[in-house]
């Protein structure tokens, strides 16, 4: 599938690159002396889980083209140096926020870790009995020697190198030696606070251990040493053609996620060249997969210091969300939605309208079946217990679970496995495609004979990321919508053609084609100088046929506006090829992640929202759902609240130049951010809850 014929052949943005800009942006946030400091550490802790996923599932053929000196294709030898030159820079910036900024300002306000030479005798007697205790016994040295190989090591896992002089009990020189941290113990431990300080002491696992590394070694001297940590591939591959089982099958792959390809090492600043020789050695990896860095080599476990400490005042004051202003508390949803559809704007309405909305057809007799898609639901969740709890009252409950959902595989394993030993009707999806879509289509007898109640959502069904992720739900009795939905799950479960939908596009058969032929249709009108706009909204653009065809229509006089959160590789503003393209990316507290689409031709005026951002993947590769928004009062408050408002946004808007790099939005006006506009602090000022 291609996109526009006319459509210019320019340079798109590299979108490796453009995933590194983002996370730039998020640690800008880490920067901000207006951002309460434990909210700032999270920042820092945020960029490295992301950073950690990069490595994970985009550096390994980088890594392969690097290796056999790839000079041709998307992966080159050349461009794995570009990216992993732009990676070091990030987290020497990173790092330097931690150490130059963030700590400081932890200090000030009376919080501190403490390194060993700056601990009091009081603390260093704790330490070691924290470290005698509690730390000791799950320590395992492992000396190298022919009989003792370099041990596996775990993805992302905290270890220690550590090179020995004298010799070992049999009289032997081997020098080197691996200490692996169970991933049980504790990060962080509080000390004593100094006598009439008000300070809060803390001691990281990676200081404790390195203060005590001689008594794992009685008889010898440690003479070097070095934190260290490897980054592994950890995108599970399955050839679901082959397998008969597809659970089976990830449930083994599961096993050896935590060991799979090395790509990353991240050693201490101080680490010597022979250490980290030995390690690349080791690991196979090259000069440039090195990473030295002047702090933790994990700074996702921050977190847990984080929820050490008791100090609301160092955080965000906390966000109630209202209960959706279209719906009566109490009120049937059946009755309500017999009225018309119901749109939930989350996180800044609350997710728990969901749930009850669940809850009232699992409790009420008249419903007969429910039908849900599982993605990512959490690792604790009420919504699985409602189904369950639905087959024991007799519901015909089906569940499409999506068992490749990265990094959720084995909780959805688990809730497959549980939904199936009530009697749940579980399936898997399609060979091939990840079902992506959010739908819960519910089945009730009434006086005038069967009708359908739906949920469709931008977002996940998880009660956690629902309180920071920004997605619309939306409730409907629309007969033609919710048929729509019907026909989706009958083709999800039997696997025959798909009926003909009235409404609603699915992919990979109807969303990409259809999203280009409207693209199209804008160029062609504002070709005949009627006036055409498009204003989208998604978490990122990185499929080829579709950024072109922005463009295409941009060079036709279509009027674009682009709000991408993540990646995006289409350069904005770029003479001659998208003159009328803006982008923008907003990054503030919540995490944007709803998606929006906006056509304008005319008189004719189309709102769309999708479970499906503008990728390839979710374009030929996953079951994705769009459907219109068809009243006008909803249709208007989608644009005012996740258009309109975005592209005002002076505070935590950043604009992309045609060469690829971000400014602030408010750069332009000289505004401090204290007066700026922002998106999200409006929003939560109107829905939050008012007491």
């Amino acid at each position: 599938m291609t996109g526009h014929p006319n459509a210019p052949r320019f340079p798109l943005l590299d979108r490796d690159l453009s995933i590194l800009a983002f996370n730039e942006r998020v640690m800008d946030w880490a920067r901000r002396t207006d951002v309460p400091v434990l909210e700032r550490l999270r920042y820092l802790s945020i960029v490295s889980s992301n950073l950690d996923e990069f490595f994970e599932v985009r550096m390994a053929p980088q890594l392969a083209a690097a290796r056999i000196n790839e000079t041709r294709g998307l992966y080159t030898a050349e461009t794995f140096q570009a990216l992993s030159a732009r990676v070091h820079e990030l987290v020497s910036q990173q790092y330097a926020i931690y150490n130059d900024e963030v700590l400081p300002a932890l200090e000030k306000k009376g919080i501190k870790i403490v390194a060993h030479s700056e601990r009091n005798s009081r603390q260093r007697r704790h330490v070691r009995e924290i470290f005698v205790n509690e730390v000791q016994p799950l320590l395992m040295p492992v000396g190298l020697d022919p009989a003792h190989p370099f041990p596996q090591v775990a993805n992302k896992s905290l270890n220690f190198i550590v090179r020995l002089s004298g010799k070992d009990a049999f009289g032997r020189e081997n020098e080197i030696a691996i200490v692996k941290v169970p991933r049980i113990l504790p990060r962080f431990f509080r000390l004593p606070s100094v006598k009439g300080s008000r300070q809060v002491h803390f001691v990281s696992i990676s200081s404790l251990i390195r203060t005590h590394l001689g008594d794992l070694f009685p008889g010898r001297q440690v003479t070097e040493f070095s934190q260290f940590r490897v980054t592994r591939h950890s995108d599970l591959a399955v050839d679901e053609e082959e397998v008969k089982n597809l659970r089976t099958a990830l449930r083994k792959g599961l096993q050896q996620r935590h060991y799979g390809q090395a790509l990353r090492l991240e050693v201490s600043a101080g680490a010597s060249e022979f250490l980290s020789d030995f390690l690349l050695e080791q690991f196979g990896l090259p000069e440039a997969s090195l990473y030295r860095v002047p702090g933790p080599v994990n700074l996702v476990r921050l977190n847990q210091l984080i929820d050490k400490i008791d100090a609301p005042e160092l955080r965000f004051e906390p966000y109630l969300p209202g209960w959706p202003q279209q719906l009566t508390p109490g009120q049937s949803f059946f009755e309500r939605l017999q009225q018309g559809d119901v749109l939930i704007h989350q996180p800044y309405e609350s997710f728990d309208a969901v749930l009850s909305f669940l809850r009232e057809a699992v409790e009420d007799p008249d419903v007969l079946a429910i039908k849900q898609t599982i993605y990512r639901t959490g690792a604790k969740s009420e919504l699985m217990d409602l189904l369950r709890e639905a087959v024991r009252r007799g519901k015909e409950v089906t569940a499409v679970v999506e068992l490749k959902a990265r990094f959720d595989e084995e909780a959805n394993i688990n809730y497959a496995e549980r939904l199936e030993s009530v009697g749940a009707q579980v399936v898997y999806g399609v060979v091939g495609l990840k079902t992506h879509a959010k739908m819960l289509l519910i089945t009730r007898r009434e006086a005038t004979g069967l009708r359908r109640y739906a949920h469709l959502s931008t977002g996940n069904y998880n009660p956690g990321t629902a309180r920071v992720y920004t997605d619309l739900s939306m409730l409907t009795a629309d007969e033609t919508l919710t048929a729509d939905v019907d026909q989706i799950f009958l083709h999800l479960a039997s696997q025959n053609r798909l009926g003909r939908l009235n409404q609603a596009l699915m992919a990979p058969f109807l969303l990409h084609k259809a999203l280009l032929d409207k693209l199209a249709a804008a160029g062609e009108a504002a070709a005949r100088g009627e006036e055409a706009r498009v204003t989208l909204k998604m978490n990122a653009l990185t499929d080829e046929a579709l950024a072109r065809a922005l463009a295409a229509a941009s060079q036709q006089g279509v009027k674009i506006d682009l709000i991408v959160r993540g990646a995006c590789v289409l350069p904005a503003g770029v003479p001659g090829f998208t003159d009328n393209v803006r982008v923008r990316s907003v990054i503030g507290r919540l995490l944007e992640h709803s998606r929006v689409f906006h056509f304008r031709v005319g008189a004719n005026e189309e709102v769309w929202l999708s479970s499906a951002d503008w990728m390839n993947r979710n374009m030929l590769r996953r079951v994705e759902l769009a459907w219109p928004v068809t009243d006008p009062a909803l249709r208007q408050r989608v644009i005012d609240e996740c258009l309109i408002a975005y592209l005002q946004d002076t505070r935590d808007a950043w604009l992309l130049q045609p060469d690829g790099r971000y400014v602030p939005a408010g750069a332009a006006g000289g505004r401090g951010r204290t007066h700026a506009q922002s998106a999200q602090s409006s929003l939560m000022h109107r829905y939050g809850h008012k007491g």
